[in-house]
């Protein structure tokens, strides 16, 4: 298949159909966020905080890992990126509005952090010690520059990319690839710091070495699940049912099976280090998470996000088969919602198993806002870069 015989737009039929999306999404996220600020009062602000946190953590994910994958097709190069980009871009342009998303996490520090709480701080020689890292103007500057530096490489790239389809490849193709390096490094570590402030530091007592992989891998898997839906989704409807080809799925399967592993991996070496070391400063953190109602969650995540897609990933025809690929990678972005409330809320309710009906309308509404504000974005640019390198070998693959 030649480039120059396919038309990339956005077709006026998917465009009917994406705003019809678009429209449901954003009632539900009107619906999920009007009930939310109502549970705010009825519930309290702490159990509203509490649901917020791992919520909004989720539809950073959503945002922040498909720029992840986005920078990493500049790092490595190839034609195994050309399928998802401009989707990847889209969920980018996304990064301002989860901006002003953190902001009730900024308003409800003091609900969700013990170290924001001068008077447990006097008390305890350990947040003492960790004061200087943990306060709240240091916090807040941390998550300024976090915001800061992924906004940039958000625009960056997407500035970049809309140059390419009026000037070519070639004029803009090395601002890019010189920038993914040290946009690669910057994810990684800043990720990496995220986590410690907005996850761990809920248990200030409790650290562990390997936790920033383990949350970028699982940013990452949230960003590929989701794209595999959306290409399923999209490789129904012209144009890019005349591009997706069963072997463009196949690969995006297999990355999907290679991040099931590794936070598998991650998750268990973590676990089996601390079960080993068996140290008083380390094993509440697992106490809390496998005792009182909490380890039926942690054994569904065992089974539901690793040895269920795991098994049933392993399969080449499966991962060539639309629906079946389709409906396991909306599966994982399910379980992603478990994991992250098994990580945060035990945090929180150390002694008891429990689920507030805020758990349901905070993740509905942020996650329905953020599909509608992303379906916006994806409607903006054509679905295939028309100038990217590799694009022919992409349009061929699977066709050979």
């Amino acid at each position: 298949m030649m480039a120059q015989a396919v038309d990339f737009n956005i077709t006026p039929e998917l465009r009917g159909e994406l705003r019809g999306v678009r429209t449901k999404a954003l009632i539900l996220g009107v619906l999920g966020a009007a009930a939310s600020a109502a549970g705010f009062f009825m519930e309290g602000p702490n159990q509203f905080y509490r649901s917020y946190l791992w919520s909004f953590l989720y539809v950073l994910a959503l945002s922040l890992g498909p720029l992840t994958w986005l920078v990493l097709q500049y790092v490595t190069g190839g034609a195994w990126g050309v399928i998802t980009r401009r989707s990847c871009e889209a969920a980018a342009r996304t990064l301002p509005l989860v901006a002003v998303m953190f902001l009730p996490i900024v308003i409800g520090i003091n609900n969700l952090y013990p170290w924001a709480h001068a008077n447990l701080v006097a008390a305890d020689p350990l947040l003492q010690h960790k004061a200087p890292y943990l306060n709240l103007p240091f916090f807040l500057g941390r998550a300024a520059f976090y915001f800061a530096g992924w906004l940039f490489l958000g625009w960056w790239f997407n500035h970049w990319s809309a140059k390419e389809d009026t000037l070519g490849h070639e004029a803009v193709h090395s601002k890019m690839s010189r920038m993914a390096g040290p946009g690669l490094l910057f994810i990684g570590f800043s990720v990496t710091f995220m986590a410690v402030d907005w996850i761990l530091s809920v248990d200030p007592k409790w650290f562990s070495t390997i936790f920033g992989l383990l949350c970028i891998v699982s940013q990452n898997l949230t960003a590929m699940a989701f794209l595999i839906a959306l290409m399923v989704f999209l490789s129904a409807r012209k144009p890019m049912s005349d591009i997706i080809t069963h072997r463009h799925l196949h690969d995006m399967g297999k990355f999907m099976l290679a991040l099931v592993m590794v936070w598998a991996y991650f998750s268990f070496s973590q676990f089996l280090i601390i079960w080993a070391g068996n140290l008083p400063e380390e094993i509440p953190w697992y106490i809390a998470r496998l005792n009182h109602g909490w380890q039926y969650v942690a054994l569904a995540l065992v089974f539901g996000h690793f040895a269920l897609p795991f098994a049933l990933l392993l399969s080449r025809d499966l991962k060539r088969n639309f629906k079946l690929l389709g409906s396991i990678a909306v599966f994982i972005l399910l379980m992603r919602f478990v994991d992250l409330y098994w990580l945060i809320t035990p945090g929180f309710r150390k002694d008891s198993f429990g689920v507030s009906w805020l758990d349901f309308t905070v993740p509905i509404g942020l996650v329905g806002l953020w599909l509608a504000w992303f379906l916006t974005q994806l409607e903006k640019r054509s679905l295939i870069p028309p100038h990217a390198l590799h694009l022919e070998e992409t349009l061929a693959h699977g066709r050979e």
